[in-house]
């Protein structure tokens, strides 16, 4: 089991914990508000699971089947974990309207509040590790997990703030209406999640940022060469892909050209990793005279 796999893995545990603690809060309490807080976390499980199951697929090797690799089923995975999120904010939402109709008075039970500050602490903490360990290893699965139970922390802090002002003011009906709130900031992380999934799974190119610092080290590493144009990348999960046209001196030998894509391939892996580069060699009259001009 790979790094990936163990934070992963690790995320299912402390999911099963906070639900735990989360759900003694909304017993304690009787507040709607912490009862939706809690639902989430049956979401955040539920992802975890999934997200666990996507990064174990995208590790494999490719194969005949499947060339490019299983990198893609990341994207996929986060698409599910975003139909979730929409799910627990629609659950949400209808508990918070049979609330607001019907109104409970809250149970003033400070350890009830402790427990649920205890869960969002935790659920923090974890929080940051999927997000900066998901970015650091280029995990589609656990940045989109991580970015899920931030909307969670958030949601959380909020939840707790207000069920602490309606047991103070005595005004049940705020207790509904902040579990009115938390679905509509699930519903919306929910929607941006998929959103930027989709974009993955329909091949979108890198951040305009990446592509120069691309352009950058091809135009530095091939010097012998003419220009290269046609440049063309795409994410598949941890896997970027490079394709390019390099344009080469007519005369120039299949071994020299060969040379200067080596080259040019070493840098770019120096700078973005892993990367599947493809490279197709033309001669000079198929130069378009744009694109990368080489330095």
């Amino acid at each position: 089991m790979n790094g990936v796999q163990k934070i992963a893995a690790g995320s299912i545990g402390v999911g099963l914990l906070v639900l735990g603690l989360k759900f003694a809060a909304f017993w304690l309490t009787g507040s709607i508000a912490l009862y939706s807080d809690a639902l989430e976390s049956i979401v955040n499980v539920v992802t975890a699971v999934v997200a666990l199951l996507a990064v174990r697929t995208s590790a494999k090797p490719a194969d005949a089947a499947h060339p490019y690799g299983h990198g893609k089923v990341e994207y996929f995975s986060a698409v599910i974990v975003g139909v979730f999120i929409v799910v627990a904010a629609l659950l949400i939402l209808s508990e918070a309207w049979h609330g607001y109709r019907n109104p409970r008075p809250l149970v003033a039970a400070p350890q009830g509040l402790l427990v649920n500050g205890l869960a969002g602490a935790v659920n923090a903490v974890w929080c940051w590790v999927l997000i900066h360990r998901g970015r650091r290893l280029r995990s589609p699965a656990l940045v989109a997990d991580g970015r899920h139970l931030l909307t969670d922390v958030i949601s959380s802090a909020g939840v707790l703030l207000g069920v602490l002002l309606a047991i103070t003011t005595g005004w049940a009906v705020l207790d509904p209406a902040l579990a009115a709130l938390v679905a509509l900031n699930i519903l919306w992380s929910g929607w941006q999640l998929m959103r930027e999934s989709v974009g993955g799974l329909m091949d979108v190119s890198l951040p305009e940022s990446m592509l120069a610092q691309i352009r950058g080290v091809i135009s530095a590493n091939a010097d012998g060469a003419i220009e290269a144009h046609d440049l063309r990348t795409r994410n598949a999960g941890p896997l970027t892909f490079v394709e390019f046209h390099l344009v080469v001196p007519g005369d120039m030998t299949v071994s020299t050209a060969h040379d200067i894509c080596d080259r040019i391939e070493q840098a770019i892996r120096a700078e973005i990793e892993p990367v599947l580069i493809t490279i197709h060699v033309e001669p000079e009259n198929k130069a378009k005279h744009s694109g990368i001009i080489v330095l």
